[in-house]
């Protein structure tokens, strides 16, 4: 009878495993809505409801994307009632961020947001809160956390002998600037709301520099923030900056993170200094090395070499079921994403008063 128990739970959890997981969606206005509405049901995720309020922008994602108009709902509690996913999707405003949180948290149901997490250290804190409180997880979504140069690039940092203490970070991150993309309407409206948002170019791109940064140093909070902002195009941008600086000062390191609606073209890449070496990575596959008396080694990394996951959806499937834990101070984590938030909003402070905030 015993191994019949046993027998019948592992058959029960392999069964579960081999199911996709019920993935609903709060909020569409978000410009990477395309990421999960675009992606045909599979073995692995399956598209089970989505809250949105704005009436015209549900009709347009349903033409877009030939979605069954049954799946939409305009009450968020109904919805995970009704369709009772394994785990939701946040594509609305930052802002939003924690309202979503506040309904699925008392309802156990795991929750990934697009970076970053929060427009305010306050509401991370509340998340972050419920997420324990309830015993469910708070995921971040950032592009850079797919780059098989992400994952290569800490992997080299561990090692001393290559890289020696980390003293310097440079992130660029980036593009020509929301509208000169093409962004929808919808998305431009809140991305450059100082409220919605939390600010235009600063925490849209900075989160990026300050989530690999508290990644590679392991998770410790910054001794101070400098952040400079500037607004070059303010016929675009009336209300927030297109342009900033953000320097993070360690006991032993520095970051300088350089956010941009500028950039000629768009970017994501990171310059790392060790004492004994360096690290440049140009793309998500690209990348180029070099240790103490070393020659410089060119990479052109594959996610099988690296084991990275390329899709955030199939990454939040196999944490919702079980098959691989979020490290602590990971770029998905709550306490990587709470220090990021940290950083964004002492940036702010800085950029506003001129003055250096001091975290420690």
């Amino acid at each position: 009878m015993k191994y019949l128990m046993i027998f019948f739970l592992l058959m029960t959890t392999l069964h579960q495993q081999a199911q996709p997981i019920r993935l609903a969606v709060a909020g569409i206005s978000h410009g990477h809505n395309s990421w999960i509405l675009g992606r045909k049901n599979d073995a692995q995720v399956e598209l089970v409801g989505i809250y949105e309020t704005n009436a015209d922008l549900v009709q347009k994602m349903i033409k877009r994307f030939n979605l069954d108009p049954k799946l939409f709902y305009t009450d968020l509690n109904k919805m995970l009632d009704e369709r009772k996913p394994d785990g939701v999707s946040s594509f609305g405003t930052t802002l939003q961020h924690l309202s979503v949180v506040e309904a699925c948290a008392p309802k156990r149901i795991p929750v990934m947001v697009e970076k970053p997490l929060a427009t305010t250290v306050a509401d991370a804190e509340k998340m972050i809160a419920l997420a324990k409180k309830h015993q469910t997880m708070v995921l971040t979504n950032f592009e850079t956390s797919w780059y098989p140069t992400t994952d290569k690039s800490f992997a080299l940092t561990r090692d001393t002998a290559f890289m020696g203490k980390i003293r310097k970070v440079v992130v660029h991150d980036g593009h020509e600037g929301p509208r000169e993309i093409g962004v929808s309407n919808e998305f431009f409206d809140w991305l450059t709301d100082p409220v919605q948002n939390g600010g235009g170019a600063l925490m849209d791109f900075g989160c990026y520099g300050a989530n690999l940064m508290t990644l590679l140093m392991n998770g410790e909070l910054p001794t101070s923030v400098t952040a400079v902002t500037s607004q070059f195009k303010p016929h675009i941008y009336p209300k927030v900056e297109d342009e900033a600086t953000i320097v993070l000062t360690y006991p032993t390191a520095q970051c300088i993170i350089q956010a941009s609606w500028n950039w000629p073209f768009a970017r994501k890449d990171m310059e790392v200094y060790g004492e004994n070496g360096y690290i440049i990575t140009k793309d998500n596959n690209n990348m180029r090395a070099k240790g103490k008396k070393g020659m410089e080694i060119e990479y052109r990394l594959t996610p099988q070499e690296t084991q990275t996951h390329t899709s955030p959806f199939l990454y939040f499937a196999d944490v919702i079921k079980g098959k691989i834990k979020v490290p602590a101070n990971g770029t998905y984590s709550m306490e990587n994403n709470l220090i990021v938030v940290k950083i964004l909003e002492a940036a702010r402070t800085s950029a506003k008063t001129g003055k250096t905030i001091y975290l420690q």
